[in-house]
């Protein structure tokens, strides 16, 4: 007996029925998985009137002030541009269609309506698992917003309100392996926040509130506002955070070594850095192109508010602000790079200069060692067995002690000179210090005199 799977027994199913005037209704099928657990999704409903509502992943719009947000975050990996559509296939089809979806993961710059929607994206390419690729886009309706971002954007989403962690004046936890005890006792009476020093150095690098802080979107408007503001937020962040970390680097050439600079130079720190500069200089490139085109294209809606247009053109101000700080930073880049290069050609040249001087010196004696030993009639004190030439050895060596003497001395003689030069430069100024004191003193006693018992006037 053979055992019929469900799509072949509902086809079955649909044979054996008589043919009706009705119209055949099929039940829709839910898509299936291929990658479950890949892509982190997020929904929220918003009422319009301040308040949010999680909700189930089914892409469906608002009814009348009410509007749905879609958040699909893809991972951050090594993989492929037609992976991650893959998986945006998984989570948006259906109810998108495969041109809504590619619109959405492409790469580059985009801004335009697709089947009746708005969609502006601002993907740049690159490799996905760096953290200067950034990729973000928006497919905006007048009752739901979908949006697909590359990792997970800070202050994206919503969270309750709740104490916050900078509430109150925090504790910095000692990072010291030895503490006395009366910095415990002290700790221990003390009733507060208790944060670790790593955790503050990354809300220093932090210019924007936490999600618990951020105000609830009451239209669409103020929902676009709030994704494009956060990618801004995002770009800041790791502007702010180069610039620390380029400050740091600066210091440790300042107390570093030979050894460090040669470090930075092979592991090709400043190339690697240039590079990363350029892909974020591409997407706040591309935010400027794409981001006064939702602007224009919004300010056309009636349902897109006059005062998120105005936030919108700040947004773009703050952009172009920010492509002005990154131009500043690939200057100090390139000013530390060009610092280290010529260093590097320092050390060579010095290497080559040693070089130099031993061929120059081992030259000369090699000729002198070279005509004496070659085998042929004349050459003087050659004659092993004549008693008056038995010094021919040492006279050899005393040529070859002064041929290096006189090496010695021609390139020692800049520094000797400089050296006798600066001492006799020395030695006037004392001698001039010394003759203008004599006169001033033989004016003083001149012009004052003596008072009394001998003791000049004052």
């Amino acid at each position: 007996m053979e055992l019929l799977s469900d799509d072949a027994a509902a086809e079955g199913e649909e044979e054996g029925r008589e043919p009706s005037g009705e119209p055949l209704v099929r039940e829709p099928r839910h898509c299936r998985v291929h990658f479950p657990g890949a892509v982190r999704q997020k929904a929220y409903l918003f009422d319009g009137l301040g308040n949010y509502f999680n909700k189930e992943w089914d892409l469906k719009e608002g009814s009348g002030k009410e509007f749905c947000w879609y958040h699909a975050e893809l991972p951050k990996g090594n993989q492929k541009l037609a992976l991650s559509a893959q998986y945006l296939i998984d989570v948006l089809c259906p109810p998108l269609k495969l041109q809504d979806i590619l619109t959405l993961v492409s790469n580059g710059p985009f801004c335009g309506h697709v089947d009746g929607a708005l969609v502006f994206r601002v993907n740049s390419p690159g490799p996905a698992a760096s953290s200067f690729t950034l990729r973000l886009a928006a497919r905006v309706t007048e009752n739901s917003v979908i949006t697909v971002s590359l990792g997970r954007i800070p202050r994206l989403d919503f969270s309750p309100t709740g104490q916050s962690l900078l509430s109150e004046i925090p504790s910095i936890e000692s990072t010291g392996l030895v503490r006395d005890a009366a910095e415990e006792e002290e700790e221990g009476g003390r009733s507060g926040i208790i944060i670790r020093e790593h955790v503050l150095e990354f809300l220093l690098t932090m210019n924007h509130s936490e999600e618990a802080d951020n105000p609830v979107p009451v239209k669409v408007s103020n929902l676009v506002v709030h994704i494009i503001d956060t990618h801004v937020d995002h770009v800041q962040d790791i502007v702010t955070k180069l610039e620390m970390e380029l400050d740091a680097v600066e210091l440790e050439l300042d107390k570093g070594g030979s050894t460090l600079k040669k470090q930075m130079l092979d592991d090709r720190r400043f190339p690697k850095l240039h590079l990363n500069l350029q892909r974020l200089l591409q997407v706040v490139a591309h935010g400027e192109q794409v981001f006064p085109r939702v602007k224009e294209k919004c300010s056309a809606k009636s349902w897109f508010a006059n005062e998120d247009i105005i936030a919108l053109e700040e947004l773009i101000g703050r952009l172009r602000r920010l492509k002005d700080n990154l131009g500043f930073i690939v200057n100090r880049v390139t000013a530390i790079q060009a610092g280290l290069h010529s260093w590097q050609s320092e050390q060579i040249n010095k290497k080559l200069y040693y070089l130099s001087f031993l061929s120059l010196t081992f030259l000369p004696l090699s000729i002198v060692t070279g005509i004496f030993g070659m085998n042929v009639g004349g050459v003087p004190w050659t004659a092993q067995k004549d008693p008056a030439l038995q010094d021919g050895f040492r006279n050899v060596m005393v040529l070859c002690a002064m041929i290096l003497f006189l090496l010695l001395v021609s390139f020692s003689f800049p520094s000797l000179y400089a050296q006798l030069t600066s001492w006799r430069r020395r030695y006037a100024m004392r001698r001039s210090w010394s003759i203008n004191r004599k006169s001033f003193l033989s004016r003083t006693f001149q012009r004052g005199g003596f008072q009394g018992g001998g003791y000049m006037r004052i």
